[in-house]
């Protein structure tokens, strides 16, 4: 082991993940795509593949239990694992489930848990087929594994876009982030004085998308309605800048988005603004929104605009133009991620 210590804030997540799976190389020709996109595919012969992706909520880390139900974290887990199936345009089929959980919780707590990840498998028609148990010294650790099915030409990588592709996102942003921070924020209050209760009125459409996301299969039933296969795809769990990011690195381009396209709901504006904060940067650097981030060729421009489930908020470039934010003044600004950063 070498004597150098580099911190793991220094490099982020996937820095991490970069750094100790370089070196690894599929060794089965079944493996079409491992590590590097939103699940990993599998060829299982007649033209169809498996589609295979894993994620952890940690307690403190990814939810926080003093204003998150058990019930709604149990939904939840499974949701956000079946989107990372569906950015690859793919059909969730099942999930598994583990979960490490200290003493301080009894049957019933579980019980709530599971009562929310059997409302999720069965609002999105997934079997619960399996998972394991443990025992764990801080907290609650949730780990699922998400599995789907599709044929194999109808896959969607992060890799496909081209130069001069629509770049189009599904629903609304911000919304989950501006959820968070009421929630933190009545916390901290509760906190200061357990005698003042929650105010949480009118805040019911962003704390549901912080505490209640859904996976956006019905995105993929319009677009095949609409006939439109995407070019490349990926779901926005930490923040629209940085989920561009991907897109641009794995296809090799650039992109343009514009400040003024970006579908933001009237409350999330305006609680973006109480708390002082420009309502643009809350979407690109928020995350949770768990939408789909896609491109589409020019050719599907007309099958798309307006769209009242997705909204064109820019395209793709030529890698050696970078990628920039054009705000509403036209300004171009070269854009960062800032989003959530594990680490």
């Amino acid at each position: 082991m070498s004597e150098k210590r580099t911190e793991l804030e220094e490099i982020g997540e996937f820095g991490l993940i970069d750094q100790l799976t370089s070196s690894f190389a599929n060794q089965k020709p079944s493996t079409l795509k491992g590590i590097g996109d939103d699940a990993a595919v599998i060829d299982i012969g007649g033209g169809n593949v498996q589609l295979i992706s894993t994620d952890m909520l940690v307690e403190g880390v990814h939810f926080n239990l003093m204003y998150m139900p058990l019930k709604h974290l149990g939904y939840k887990a499974i949701a956000v694992n079946l989107s990372d199936i569906c950015a690859m345009n793919a059909t969730p089929e099942q999930v598994t489930v583990s979960i490490a959980v200290s003493n301080r919780f009894p049957l019933e707590a579980l019980e709530e848990l599971y009562s929310g990840i059997k409302a999720a498998c069965e609002n999105y028609s997934v079997d619960l087929i399996g998972g394991d148990t443990t025992s764990s010294y801080s907290g609650l650790v949730i780990s699922v594994t998400a599995i789907g099915q599709a044929k194999k030409n109808d896959i969607v990588y992060r890799s496909g876009a081209k130069e001069h592709d629509l770049l189009v996102v599904s629903g609304d942003l911000g919304a989950a982030y501006m959820g968070l921070q009421v929630l933190e924020r009545e916390k901290e209050v509760f906190q200061a004085n357990p005698d003042i209760q929650p105010d949480l009125d009118g805040h019911d459409y962003i704390i549901q998308r912080q505490l209640k996301p859904e996976a956006r299969v019905d995105i993929l039933n319009f677009l095949k309605k609409l006939e439109v296969k995407p070019t490349s795809m990926i779901d926005i769990s930490d923040g629209l800048a940085s989920e561009i990011f991907h897109l641009c690195k794995s296809s090799t381009t650039g992109c343009r988005i514009y400040d003024e396209k970006l579908p933001i709901d009237g409350k999330t504006s305006m609680t973006a603004i109480d708390f002082n904060l420009d309502p643009a940067t809350c979407v690109l650097n928020g995350g949770e929104d768990y939408e789909l981030l896609f491109t589409v060729s020019q050719e599907d421009y007309d099958k798309i605009a307006g769209n009242p489930h997705m909204t064109i908020i820019g395209h793709m470039t030529d890698v050696s133009e970078g990628v920039y934010f054009v705000d509403k003044n036209g300004s171009a600004i070269e854009l960062r991620a800032q989003g959530w950063n594990h680490f």
